[in-house]
């Protein structure tokens, strides 16, 4: 957590500040296209305020928009959160040996705080959990850097696109420059072939089942993707690493 002293003063706190920094332009354009959108679809201000300061969700919060604006009712909202966001069972699945010596509070504050890319950047800088203290310590500090300034981003341009939001013409497609956004922070995370496959996979699937209600073709994508890659996986580990990442 960002705001815990032995996190900042933590050298790890600026290596996982910088690495988020160079993403945080295009999850910035993301959060104020869907700060703007909370307030086409229908929310009060107030309304869109409040959820901008509290749910840090992103994808599910694009879901619940047309669904809000649709009148649909509450329990279909829900279930499509809830759907969206399956793929954290498996990142918390994850990160479970890596933070299981915080007390409970840090625990539910750390997950609060990570999303997609947080869990992405902090993995790959850390394949495997810390032994001892100083290495528990340090991986704690960059997980908080990296999560602390995607938060920020997130909920910062939230909140000004939904201040800004009926001086937003729709016009502006500002929808088109969330999709930007997206491709951009996708381009910079395919940095091997599995990753291309699974980027593929991911995409194909979101088309073939894109008629299935509740934005359950996103499910089928993580799936699909997440089956593919584990039987490819299972397949190169004979190969050394270097030739399985291309």
């Amino acid at each position: 957590m960002f705001f815990l002293r032995e996190n900042y003063r933590h050298p790890e706190f600026r290596k996982g500040f910088r690495d988020m920094a160079g993403v945080a332009p295009g999850i910035a354009a993301w959060g104020l296209m869907t700060g703007v959108a909370m307030v086409k679809s229908g929310l009060s201000v107030s309304e869109a305020l409040l959820m901008a300061l509290t749910v840090f969700a992103g994808s599910s919060q694009l879901a619940a928009m047309p669904l809000i604006q649709a009148g649909a009712p509450v329990w279909v909202i829900l279930a499509t959160g809830f759907c969206v966001n399956l793929r954290f069972v498996v990142f918390s699945a994850h990160l479970r040996p890596y933070l299981m010596h915080l007390p409970r509070w840090q625990r539910l504050v750390t997950g609060y705080l990570s999303a997609d890319l947080t869990y992405v950047l902090f993995t790959q800088r850390y394949p495997t959990p810390g032994e001892g203290e100083a290495a528990r310590r340090a991986q704690m500090a960059y997980l908080a850097g990296n999560g602390g300034i995607n938060w920020a981003s997130w909920v910062s341009s939230s909140v000004v696109g939904v201040v800004l939001a009926n001086f937003v013409p729709t016009a502006w497609g500002l929808g088109f420059a969330g999709i930007l956004a997206l491709v951009g922070m996708l381009a910079s995370l395919a940095s091997s072939r599995m990753r291309w496959v699974s980027a593929g996979v991911a995409g194909s699937a979101a088309v073939a089942a894109f008629a299935l209600p509740l934005k359950l073709n996103i499910l089928v994508a993580i799936a699909a993707a997440v089956a593919v890659c584990l039987l490819l996986e299972s397949r190169l580990a004979p190969l050394k690493p270097e030739e399985a990442a291309g």
